[in-house]
């Protein structure tokens, strides 16, 4: 599914459920040693697919630990990202890119009381000009995370919901529009993001890619 949405140049695997006697490295081990079975197998079942992106793009197997804010590490000049949630892992990895951002949702809508707290005034207003059978709030939601894992790799602070602006196009595309500073990328301030997305097997799915 994830590929889809995702440029040739950028490698991808998912799984629909955990499979079972995936090894960890030891450093791995470590980081969910102790920890709940539901956290144990989304960190497991990402690695996994961590891996055979690696593999994709001719590389070795290779621990992906966590750095202090919790986003994964990547073998050196490998750019990624990885996404769980119920029923679905991926992870996504390129040579060729400066950054990227994944992320999958169930396709259902939001909790009450989240695309509040998620969303800006003309957002929802857009959400609500938006028709179909696509529950728009949990892709916006979507986006902003998306957007967040290919933002911080570059700027290394968080962004706030707040702080980006999406418009989402029913096509299949959606422009985020940085209301903060950017930092600098290949010599010019980075002032936002395209993307894509795709609704399949019973997930939402979005994808950043931006190349070198």
């Amino acid at each position: 599914m994830i590929e889809k949405i995702l440029p040739p140049w950028v490698a991808a695997a998912e799984a629909f459920r955990d499979p079972p006697d995936i090894a960890l490295f030891p450093e791995e081990e470590s980081v969910v040693a102790g920890a709940v079975d539901k956290r144990r197998r989304e960190f497991t079942t990402a690695r996994h697919c961590a891996r055979q992106a690696l593999a994709h793009l001719g590389l070795p197997p290779a621990p992906i630990l966590p750095d202090e804010h919790g986003a994964p590490q990547w073998p050196g000049g490998v750019v990624g990202a990885i996404t769980h949630c119920a029923g679905y892992r991926a992870a996504a990895v390129s040579l060729k890119a400066i950054t990227l951002g994944i992320d999958a949702e169930p396709h259902e809508q939001l909790p009450r009381g989240v695309l509040q707290t998620i969303a800006l005034d003309e957002e929802r207003a857009a959400l609500e000009r938006l028709g179909g059978r696509v529950h728009w709030d949990r892709l916006l939601f979507s986006t902003k995370e998306s957007v967040y894992k290919a933002w911080f790799p570059l700027a290394r602070r968080p962004l706030g919901f707040e702080e980006v602006h999406i418009l989402l196009d029913p096509s299949g595309a959606f422009i985020a529009r940085l209301l903060v500073p950017g930092p600098q990328v290949a010599r010019r301030r980075l002032t936002g993001f395209t993307g894509r997305w795709i609704v399949a097997d019973g997930l939402v799915a979005t994808a950043i890619t931006l190349p070198v």
